[in-house]
């Protein structure tokens, strides 16, 4: 089983003296020689470099303390999740799921080989505790693919004990900077190998067919409405690309951050529909739809435990009768199994791979209309202006009808409008300016608002469904009883807020 490892380091180039005397830096009382081992590291990637150009890396290396399969992934400069599987012939395939999105049909190959000499010495403090871990590699790269060459180079690399403060490390640059020894220029041993040993006239990694890089935007700002909006539209398509192994790796609200950037693209594409021809972007927006579908139980399950797990907590002790939270729990876990398999079936299936080609397909050809060529502010700003007013007459429906379920339905319609409009004023901000940003805030409220409302309706129907498992176990359901009236009385204070809260979104709209 994989596990994975928070990895936070610095690499400097060597002197000829090596490693400097560190001891009486940064509190490190001595410096222990933990010897000398020899790694021998084989990394993959696709014939187009698809993983280096996201600055993440994929190898097997054998020698030291953690021969195995590493995997990792950029944090922030300097930090790095490093995630381990044990030796294999091939590549582990859970790790292979985890850059699916990235590599998606194209193999993935031995690229490059490094071996290293590796001296390594233990950073102590007073009471020999182990502060950070010092080596000295002398590195050796061979390229394993075309007409690659060799290079070498030694560097000093100093990693971060775990649990350690960062701000150890600003402390140990400072001495190694006043012996001389400078930060490396790479980023990491695989960049200086693939760019010391590439073969003459290689093109830049990631350079595909498609007509644009992976990942990657065109460089200068957006002229046009066209320019504007794919760039937007982009930014989004990447979003979904960084946050795919965030859902696989379970990481904190990474399915709903998934799910944003595909609402986002899916609103932005039919707002602008004057600019992208909806032929061509609407099969699209289905598929979008049907990713956030599987995505949104997962999510949706996510915000009902919350949502109860703190209603609970909120009860007084002589409330709480019979076993809540074991049932809560119970229901949570029942309620996962099946929507985390879901959200992770339709990540590893075809149709999600052939999304992500469409989407690339759009951007290499993307089906400009005639509205593209105009001004990005003019252009957007009507879109706005068009959604808002459909916001508009869903919430005056709404507002319209007597409380009960077919309130709650239109508010939701108005719900999910509202975030479509504030995608749209979003993607108009940097070309709008202070108007669209305003807008954006006040839909924001409103949208909160709106979701607040929703969720009531959605915990309302989970506390039915506990208190009729309780009733057939013979428990009370006295609390979820108390714990319903009191959504009810939250969904009834939303909707006595709207009207006033709906008049401050009209008064922002100024676009």
């Amino acid at each position: 089983m994989a596990h994975t490892k928070r990895e936070i380091e610095r690499k400097y180039e060597a002197g000829d003296g090596g490693l400097p005397d560190l001891t009486g830096a940064a509190g490190i009382a001595s410096v222990r020689d933990e010897g000398i081992s020899d790694l021998d590291a084989t990394y993959y990637d696709t014939v187009d470099q698809r993983l280096a150009e996201a600055s993440i890396t994929l190898r097997c290396r054998t020698g030291g303390s953690d021969a195995g399969w590493h995997l990792k992934f950029p944090v922030a400069p300097g930090v790095r999740d490093e995630i381990r599987a044990p030796l294999s012939e091939g590549v582990p395939a859970d790790l292979a799921a985890l850059v699916r999105s990235r590599v998606r049909g194209a193999e993935l190959v031995p690229l490059v080989r490094l071996r290293s000499r590796r001296e390594v010495r233990h950073l102590l403090d007073a009471d020999d505790r182990l502060l950070a871990e010092a080596s000295v590699d002398a590195v050796h790269a061979e390229r394993l693919t075309g007409e690659g060459g060799r290079a070498e180079w030694t560097e000093i690399e100093i990693e971060l004990a775990e649990g350690g403060d960062p701000a150890f490390l600003d402390r140990v640059e400072k001495r190694l900077r006043k012996t001389g020894v400078r930060p490396s220029a790479s980023a990491s041993k695989l960049a200086r190998a693939l760019e010391e040993t590439a073969p003459a006239g290689e093109t830049v990694p990631g350079e595909t067919a498609r007509g644009e890089k992976h990942g990657q935007h065109p460089a200068g700002p957006p002229v046009t409405a066209g320019d504007h909006v794919l760039a937007y539209l982009r930014a989004q398509r990447d979003a979904v690309v960084a946050f795919d192994p965030a859902v696989r790796r379970d990481l904190p609200d990474a399915v709903h951050d998934l799910r944003v950037a595909t609402r986002r693209l899916r609103g932005v594409l039919r707002s602008c529909a004057k600019v992208l021809d909806r032929t061509v972007t609407d099969p699209l927006r289905a598929e979008l739809k049907w990713l956030a579908g599987e995505l949104g139980a997962d999510r949706d399950r996510e915000v009902l435990t919350e949502r109860l797990t703190a209603a609970v907590a909120d009860l007084p002790d002589g409330l709480v009768v019979g076993p809540v939270g074991t049932r809560l729990d119970t229901w949570d876990r029942s309620a996962r199994a099946g929507t985390r398999h879901r959200a992770l079936a339709a990540l590893d299936s075809d149709r999600y791979l052939a999304l992500l080609d469409a989407l690339d397909a759009l951007f290499a050809d993307p089906p400009l209309r005639p509205a593209a060529a105009g001004k990005p502010g003019k252009v957007i700003s009507k879109a706005v202006r068009k959604d808002f007013k459909k916001l508009s007459a869903l919430v005056g429906q709404a507002l319209d009808l007597p409380p009960g379920d077919d309130r709650d339905r239109a508010l939701h319609e108005a719900r999910k409008k509202a975030k479509r409009t504030r995608y749209t004023a979003e993607a108009a901000a940097p070309v709008v300016g202070k108007r669209a940003e305003g807008l954006v805030r006040a839909l924001k409220s409103l949208q909160g608002l709106l979701g607040d409302h929703q969720d009531s309706v959605m915990t309302r129907e989970a506390l039915r469904d506990l208190a009729d498992q309780a009733h057939a176990a013979g428990e009370s359901a006295f609390a979820y009883g108390l714990l319903y009236g009191r959504e009810e009385r939250r969904a009834e204070r939303a909707e006595e807020a709207l009207p006033e809260l709906w008049a401050s979104v009209v008064r922002a709209n100024a676009l």
